[in-house]
């Protein structure tokens, strides 16, 4: 997974350096402020997609002493700076050079110049936004794409994914935009379209940063491998039944699980520990991305004993209104 994150991240850093280039230079002399969007976009995309790099390089150093269960969220939080980027640069710029050409318009001079870079950027974003998705269609299975992008552990996927999406769309807005101005001879449609890309960019960076601050926060693993973890665990005659099965990614592909069970009462304590290693054993091979497991050995007693002593919010505040008693 980590390769193929790589992979999708520097095709579209090759993609988006060249198309910025071209962008400029298109922008320079003919003075279109979409086509000016259009280059902010794909240097903030550049940009973007070198944090991502610099995150993945992080998540993969080892653990240490101050970060025992090593630093896979970098990723998630290098793709949260990502968003933010996104939304305060290039949304931001659009829509001030947008409104800046909408108040002070001015023609857009040799337009074919501008008809033509958008067309091979057109070619260089739709061959990045192809390798994003093949490498997010190995993790899709049956789901849409948004309930699969919500339930994705690898922001720096979707990430580019949605950038190459909105930037695509901004390709198609800056090109009726200019279309509009050369039929009309109002070049107001080309300041409308250098808006609607800073629309569309602020709407995508919002829906990254909400999945992104998710990750950051910590989000347990899918619920096929939750339900998959409590039936290897129920499947196990040492064990009475599972009470507690909690998980948080701490990368990707890298799950930390806390499982509390109840054992058979007439275990010793080498059959629980053999129980143990037999559970920690089928877990990890049927679902690789576990990389820790704590099992915590609980009888049922004591987990309402435990409970019961937790502080009673009601019994601490006395001001709490407590519920009337309703004739039975």
């Amino acid at each position: 997974m980590a390769e193929g994150s790589t992979k999708v991240v520097l095709a579209a850093l090759g993609g988006n350096m060249a198309i910025a280039f071209t962008k400029f230079i298109a922008s320079a002399f003919t003075g279109s402020a979409a086509m000016f969007s259009e280059a902010i976009h794909s240097v903030v995309d550049s940009g973007n997609q070198v944090l991502l790099l610099y995150g993945i390089r992080r998540a993969r150093r080892p653990p240490t002493p101050q970060h025992p269960f090593g630093h896979g969220r970098e990723v998630y939080f290098w793709s949260f700076v990502v968003a933010v980027l996104l939304f305060g640069i290039g949304a931001g710029l659009s829509l001030y050079d947008g409104w800046h050409a909408l108040t002070h318009p001015t023609p857009v001079e040799t337009p074919w110049i501008n008809f033509l870079v958008l067309g091979i950027a057109t070619v260089f974003e739709a061959a990045s936004w192809w390798v994003a998705l093949r490498e997010f269609r190995r993790t899709q299975g049956n789901q849409g794409i948004l309930s699969a992008v919500h339930r994705s552990k690898n922001p720096s996927v979707f990430v580019v994914l949605f950038e190459d999406t909105a930037a695509l769309i901004g390709l198609l807005l800056a090109g009726i935009g200019l279309a509009l101005g050369e039929i009309t001879g109002d070049p107001a449609w080309d300041a409308w379209a250098s808006m609607a890309i800073g629309f569309v960019l602020a709407v995508v960076a919002a829906m990254l940063a909400y999945e992104s601050k998710g990750l950051l926060i910590g989000e347990s693993a899918d619920r096929r491998v939750v339900e998959g973890i409590r039936a290897i665990v129920g499947e196990e005659t040492r064990v009475k039944r599972p009470l507690d099965v909690l998980t948080m990614h701490m990368g990707p592909d890298d799950v930390l699980l806390n499982l509390s069970v109840e054992f058979q009462d007439s275990l010793n304590a080498r059959e629980v520990e053999d129980a143990v290693c037999a559970m920690e054993t089928r877990i990890r091979h049927r679902f690789p991305q576990v990389r820790r497991i704590f099992v915590e050995a609980e009888s049922l007693r004591a987990r309402r004993d435990r409970e019961a002593a937790r502080p009673n919010p009601e019994a601490s505040n006395p001001e709490m209104p407590k519920p009337e008693a309703r004739p039975g």
